[in-house]
């Protein structure tokens, strides 16, 4: 197996400083990743501080339930046998649901989490269980419900849920009926090219999704497929039966409201002095706190002693809010700064694995772990992957282009080739023929203007009209080698749709599905056997 370290474009400074310990982002972070006895160090703050998270055994207990409906796997069952033991740590690492298990950066950030897993137990020399958290309670239906696999035009075919929510609810709460399944079914099964391994492939994806309540249960069912064999624990953070366990924590969420927000909000500003982008946004007055009224998701704000939602929805004083949790903790959830609080509050975790935009918006959420008497655990970049297929390769080879070059874009280089196609020197001819003209036309024009002066205006749109019909022509005999040259330019536009689809990696846009349906269920141990590397490195991997 050839692999390559590459470079992207962008990523959050912030992040890679943290990564590489670099800048002023230490003072941001709990730990220093770098540092050789960073997982000592946390699982001993872990071990004093057992008291601070919720009952291990309810909590297992839940997720034994969520696990025996979607992912039950001998090899899960282990993991939570595991779990249960008191010196047991956990490495976690979540993702929206996603439509086929969503963009494939899921499945690169499911095999951080069990090998940053597994690595860690072998350091440490005690359990290290690795955790998937779904985080079924966001709402943003738009960016779940579609994902995309690569036609033969080529092109990325784009294939979703035409299911239309009423409400602005949990992902998790939204029900996908067996029509919509059957269609998005039937639509990746059309997109997908006939391969040894389709039929497998089309039963792996229909038993995940037809008995699914909706696009939570059958991201955990197919994710389940894909590493219950590594042990991987599923979670929901919808999961009603977890939310009752969570009611004292949404208490405390309340109780300390104004501390924590005064710790975003410190933060975050000293963030901006330090020069980094803050990658989510702190609200003055925001509860940070989700309220579920009439099926709707709602933010919560404080104003004027009150809890309540921008439109004025629902109105709750402190007291009154505790009240609602305690008699319906499932109406309550996290947002992006609060959530990472309830991770830590439920697991003993060791490590977290983000991308580094997330990396970067934890930062955020440092001293509001303080304010719970918690600390912020290791944070662990996800491993991020291109998958090169032979035929791209080959195609990059013959028309000596790089992985930057393809990163960079290449409609220049693109039309640098083809001008290198032109074997009878037609765009040279074409600028000496319009050279050659204006040399002896314009001479010409200025002396009709000696004749009289309306000549010169006539002379000038005659000269512009008589160019334009050459443009004309050298437009046409561009689009002559053009087609002469289809199928080259096919294999070019191959390479970008591959690679770099709309201009973004690929790991953010196809779906494992289309590269599974090409080389089997073997693609998976392929990726597990990549060596876990948690420098950032993006790589290329030679199928």
């Amino acid at each position: 197996m050839k692999i390559v370290p590459e470079t992207l474009r962008g990523g959050s400074a912030l992040a890679e400083d943290y990564i590489q310990g670099t800048g002023r982002a230490s003072d941001l972070y709990e730990y220093d990743i770098l540092h050789a006895d960073a997982y000592a160090q946390r699982a001993k703050w872990l071990d004093k501080t057992e008291h601070l998270r919720l009952n291990r055994k309810d909590v297992v207990a839940c997720l034994r339930i969520y696990n025996e409906q979607h992912n039950s796997h001998e090899a899960v069952h282990a993991s939570l046998d595991r779990l249960e033991s008191p010196d047991a740590l956990v490495v976690v690492g979540g993702q929206q649901s996603g439509l086929f298990t969503g963009p494939m950066l899921v499945i690169y950030k499911a095999a951080t989490i069990i090998k940053a897993a597994r690595e860690a137990e072998e350091r440490l020399g005690r359990p290290v269980i690795p955790i998937f958290w779904i985080a079924g309670e966001d709402h943003d239906w738009d960016e779940v419900n579609h994902t995309y696999v690569m036609a033969k035009d080529p092109q990325a075919v784009k294939i979703k849920l035409n299911k239309l929510p009423e409400h602005r609810s949990s992902v998790s709460a939204i029900k996908v009926d067996t029509v919509e399944w059957k269609q998005v079914m039937a639509d990746i099964e059309q997109s997908l090219p006939d391969s040894e391994h389709k039929t497998d492939i089309m039963r792996m994806i229909g038993q995940g999704l037809t008995e699914s309540y909706g696009l939570s249960e059958a991201f955990a069912r197919l994710l389940g497929r894909l590493f219950g064999a590594y042990g991987l624990v599923l979670m929901d953070s919808a999961d009603p039966l977890l939310r009752k366990l969570e009611a004292s924590v949404f208490r405390q969420l309340v109780q300390h409201n104004d501390e924590l927000e005064t710790a975003y909000k410190t933060t975050a500003t000293r963030i901006v002095d330090y020069g980094y982008h803050l990658q989510a946004d702190v609200h003055e007055g925001g509860a940070n706190l989700f309220y579920i009224h009439e099926e709707e998701r709602l933010l919560l704000f404080k104003k004027a002693g009150l809890f309540t939602d921008r439109r004025g929805s629902v109105t709750f004083t402190a007291d009154e809010l505790l009240e609602e949790i305690d008699r319906h903790p499932e109406r309550f959830s996290n947002n992006v700064l609060t959530r990472p609080l309830m991770q830590d509050s439920l697991f003993p975790v060791l490590a977290s694995v983000l991308g580094l935009g997330e990396i970067a918006y934890w930062a955020i959420t440092r001293d509001a772990f303080g304010v719970l008497g918690m600390q912020m655990p290791i944070l662990l970049p996800r491993m991020s992957f291109t998958l090169m297929e032979p035929g791209v390769e080959k195609h990059m080879l013959k028309y000596e282009l790089t992985f930057g070059q393809v990163r960079d874009g290449l409609e220049e280089r693109k039309k640098q080739w083809i001008a290198t196609q032109d074997q009878l020197g037609m765009q040279d001819q074409f600028s000496e023929a319009k050279d050659a003209f204006i040399r002896m036309y314009k001479p010409l024009i200025q002396q009709t203007g000696m004749i009289e002066k309306g000549l010169l205006q006539l002379g000038e749109t005659n000269c512009e009209k008589i160019l334009g019909q050459i443009d004309y022509l050298e437009a046409k005999v561009q689009e002559a080698l053009l087609r002469q040259n289809g199928t080259a330019l096919r294999h070019w536009d191959h390479i970008e749709w591959s690679l770099f689809p709309f201009g973004q990696p690929q790991e953010r846009a196809y779906t494992i599905y289309h590269f599974l349906n090409r080389y089997g269920l073997d693609l998976m141990d392929m990726i597990m056997n990549v060596p876990l590397d948690l420098s950032g490195t993006h790589r290329v991997i030679y199928v």
